[in-house]
């Protein structure tokens, strides 16, 4: 199978598609930089990319750079990582699942986020009324205990489309067709850090949402949002 053409690689800076560094990855998904890199460099680069004889980032600007869905599996690889699976069963469940679902993406598929589950260090996956363990040895298993895919809005081909870092009660989206996907408030298209910077000048919570004409909560969530990253 020529895998080249067989899947749909988000590998060059595409409008639509997102631009996100290292640096951008750690603020929005509040992990050290350090990690993202080796995330790139060992896994979607190195381990994963290597199956399909491609890389998941390109360089911009000296740094390197990857899609909206990369980041987005990203996202899903610190959730499992939380749950207390090791990187290497993350591997394998991508591997088996990139093939399934023919698709260089797949944590950042409906169907599969919707299906996965965790059940102590194992992922499995239930299709069809039946429930697979990802670890390459098909081996069915029937303790299930979450789901992913909360945070994450997807099109109307079921693939992630809007991801909201710290959860849809709070107003701030990753919309890669917005703002070059960067952080920004939900119901216009405020950066975070330009409220947050007013806020550390002193200017009032009040003050502020009158002059931008948005709600005190919102400036709040903008708050929020930084001082988590």
């Amino acid at each position: 199978m020529d895998t080249k053409t067989t899947y749909d690689f988000e590998n060059k800076p595409v409008l639509g598609n997102g631009i996100y560094t290292a640096v951008d990855i750690a603020k929005i998904l509040r992990v050290k930089e350090s990690k993202v890199r080796r995330w790139i460099n060992v896994y979607w680069d190195g381990e994963i990319g290597a199956q399909f004889g491609e890389k998941y980032s390109w360089n911009i600007t000296g740094n390197r750079a990857v899609s909206f869905h990369t980041m987005v599996e990203f996202y899903i690889m610190l959730l499992f990582s939380e749950a207390g699976v090791q990187p290497k069963a993350v591997i394998k469940a991508h591997k088996e699942l990139s093939h399934m679902f023919k698709t260089p993406f797949p944590f950042a598929k409906k169907e599969v986020l919707h299906n996965i589950q965790v059940s102590g260090r194992d992922i499995y996956i239930e299709l069809n009324e039946n429930i697979q363990r990802l670890n390459g040895t098909k081996q069915l298993a029937f303790r299930l205990i979450k789901q992913f895919y909360k945070n994450l809005e997807f099109d109307k081909d079921e693939i992630a489309m809007r991801f909201w870092p710290l959860g849809k009660e709070i107003a701030i989206v990753v919309d890669p067709s917005r703002k070059f996907g960067s952080p920004i408030l939900a119901e216009n298209n405020i950066y975070p850090e330009t409220l947050y910077n007013h806020y550390l000048a002193g200017d009032p919570i009040n003050y502020l949402a009158h002059i931008y004409e948005i709600s005190e909560k919102e400036i709040l969530d903008a708050i929020k949002f930084c001082e988590a990253a």
